[in-house]
């Protein structure tokens, strides 16, 4: 919603916070492993919101380590499309 109320395309935002539109489509749809400070930061900058509006904490198997994900599922802010839930 965030990318719909400001006109941008993914790739648009990807390219302004240096990273490859195939990299942001991971963090988007919740597949990625890890995101820089760096990357969250500038995220942050363009979207112009904060970081608890793009993470969600995801607990996991009580063998592994708890997961952060980028979350546009609960938080519309990477989403190029409205979403009930926000």
């Amino acid at each position: 919603m965030m990318l719909a109320r400001r006109k941008m395309a993914v790739g648009e935002l990807a390219e302004r916070i240096g990273i490859t539109p195939a990299n942001l489509a991971v963090l988007k749809n919740g597949r990625g492993k890890a995101v820089r400070f760096a990357t969250l930061e500038a995220l942050c900058r363009e979207l112009d919101c904060q970081p608890a509006e793009l993470l969600r904490y995801e607990p996991s198997d009580p063998s592994l380590s708890p997961r952060v994900v980028i979350s546009p599922t609960n938080h519309s802010s990477m989403t190029d499309e409205p979403s009930e839930t926000c």
